[in-house]
């Protein structure tokens, strides 16, 4: 049986930039628009060219990108009310832009025909009828994003199917149903996208959003009506609540509704493109992003565990690498043995764990996170943590003493933060001084001073992330703090963690978690390999 094919419309450059706190540079615009059309979306929206000069030249500069696969689509509205398409400036930007598809929206919905263009509704239907004409005779394919359709039809469904026809018969390719204030339910937008699909001509496109949290099924369930199009953004991204996320849609239509949309060897990258666009735009990733997110297959029970290792479909609903994620198991003090057990497996010390030792690594668990540390986002600590229940943990330095100084002179000038370390490696000493732009970071430093002389491999570890959490805020500044801290040396990612009445003892723990993990995997591979 063959899968039916559905195409995708990525508006992270147009309507995800509209969400709070984000943001795209002009490089950025065209980094993305590189990467969406590797992996394979059907049509980029970059933007409206008449807003201001930055989009116009994104739409110059992207022609000399060499796309492959996508098309670059400009977005407008219609004409104004007391102008011909010939004569309303944002029209001709459309022209201007140069691409070859040109997505304009119209209002579907009488209350804003009324109250918003204040206008009355031959007015509304001439207008897209004008405009869609007005950029079919200069050889642009336009698809007609019907604003507000759902709404419009619930209010008056012989207007909002009118304005359809009007964009049909001027000449529209695609008919986009809009569910711009993401308030309908599944059952209604299946229900009116399946009447639409059976009374035009042309492809139907769905374009959802977030606000009453189902703008991803609401979106599905269009396209079980009928739709062969689905608009959204990467991570969701988009004003309000957000857009419709593509990369839950495309992993459902994939996996789940037998339809193609980018091929099983793009969707392995789906994870990369999510992590990559949060990325461009400085935002922390979504650990709960159904597919692509930290925790989509995290597993914290024991019992979840023991099924997840003796038959991965017991508690998984999709196989992680499908959308190139990973399985990762979670310990704390409500973990079992087997939660343990694999863990240990997962940080790579599983064959060395017997019944009898996960038991100790989990009353000592308990005993810890008692006091405050929690391991889920810390691997490499959990690690150090088993090696030293099997006695198998040499420290590679000792600590002699640290000293931290935050000094500001005056009120307009930076504070300056210096560390002095003093560790003991084998039978020398090293003393280090080290700047920073805060204590950590200049203990960091000192550290890694002290160090490298011995260990030049810590030279490639830095620190990717720092988290404080205040665990008992009644005490006010004497409360308890976590700190989490992850790093990476470019192949690798670890998190660890320390806890502290001192929030500058509780990242001098981790941090030095954080360097003993990098050695000790060093050594480890060094005798895997046999060196």
């Amino acid at each position: 049986m063959s899968r039916r094919r559905i195409d995708t419309y990525d508006t992270t450059l147009r309507d995800g930039a509209q969400g709070e706190g984000i943001s795209f540079s002009s490089a950025g615009k065209l980094k993305l628009a590189q990467r969406l059309d590797a992996f394979g979306v059907d049509y980029i929206e970059g933007g409206f060219p008449g807003s201001n000069p930055k989009e116009m030249d994104f739409f110059r500069e992207v022609k000399g990108c060499g796309l492959k696969r996508a098309r670059i689509v400009a977005f407008g509205s219609t004409r104004r009310a007391k102008m011909t398409a010939a004569t309303d400036p944002q029209i001709q930007s459309l022209v201007d832009a140069g691409t070859e598809v040109v997505t304009v929206y119209g209002k579907c919905w009488d209350l804003h025909v009324r109250d918003v263009l204040h206008a009355t509704p031959e007015q509304n239907l001439e207008m897209v009828r004008d405009t869609v004409r007005f950029l079919r005779e200069r050889g642009r394919t336009v698809i007609f994003d019907a604003e507000h359709f759902f709404d419009g039809h619930q209010a008056a469904p012989e207007f909002a199917l009118a304005v359809l026809r009007a964009a049909r018969e001027a000449g529209a390719s695609m008919l986009v149903l809009c569910d711009t204030n993401g308030g309908r339910l599944p059952a209604e937008v299946y229900a009116v996208t399946r009447e639409v699909v059976g009374a035009f001509d042309v492809p139907i496109g769905i374009h959802t959003h977030n606000d009453a949290g189902v703008g991803v099924a609401n979106a599905l369930e269009a396209v079980r009506a009928g739709a062969s199009q689905v608009q959204g953004t990467i991570n969701g991204y988009g004003e309000r609540c957000g857009n419709a996320d593509l990369c839950t849609m495309i992993a459902n239509l994939e996996l789940k509704m037998g339809c193609d949309c980018v091929g099983a060897d793009a969707l392995r990258k789906l994870r990369e493109l999510s992590l990559y666009v949060d990325d461009l735009v400085n935002v922390r990733p979504q650990a709960k992003a159904p597919f692509v997110g930290s925790s989509a297959f995290s597993h914290k029970a024991g019992a979840h565990a023991d099924g997840v290792r003796k038959n991965p479909a017991t508690f998984e609903h999709v196989p992680p690498e499908a959308t190139g994620n990973e399985r990762r198991f979670l310990v704390s003090e409500l973990s079992g043995g087997s939660s343990i057990v694999a863990k240990a497996i997962e940080v790579g010390a599983g064959r060395h764990v017997s019944a009898e030792v996960s038991r100790e690594v989990l009353q000592a668990l308990k005993d810890l996170e008692g006091r405050g540390y929690a391991f889920e986002s810390a691997d490499a600590s959990f690690r150090m943590l088993v090696q030293k229940v099997l006695k198998q943990h040499q420290p590679f330095f000792g600590l002699e003493g640290f000293r931290v100084i935050v000094e500001k002179r005056g009120k307009d000038a930076p504070c300056l933060s210096e560390a002095t370390v003093k560790v003991r490696v084998k039978d020398a000493v090293e003393l280090t001084v080290s700047e920073g732009d805060g204590p950590v970071n200049a203990l960091d430093g000192a550290l890694r001073k002290a160090l490298t002389r011995f260990y030049p491999e810590i030279a490639q570890v830095h620190l990717t992330d720092f988290r404080v959490r205040i665990l008992d805020p009644e005490e006010a500044t004497a409360a308890t703090t976590r700190v989490l801290i992850e790093s990476s040396d470019g192949r690798d990612t670890w998190g660890t963690v320390g806890v502290s009445e001192n929030v500058i003892e509780a990242s001098w723990e981790a941090l030095v978690d954080s360097v003993e993990y990098k050695l000790f995997r060093e050594e480890e591979r060094r005798r895997e390999s046999g060196a």
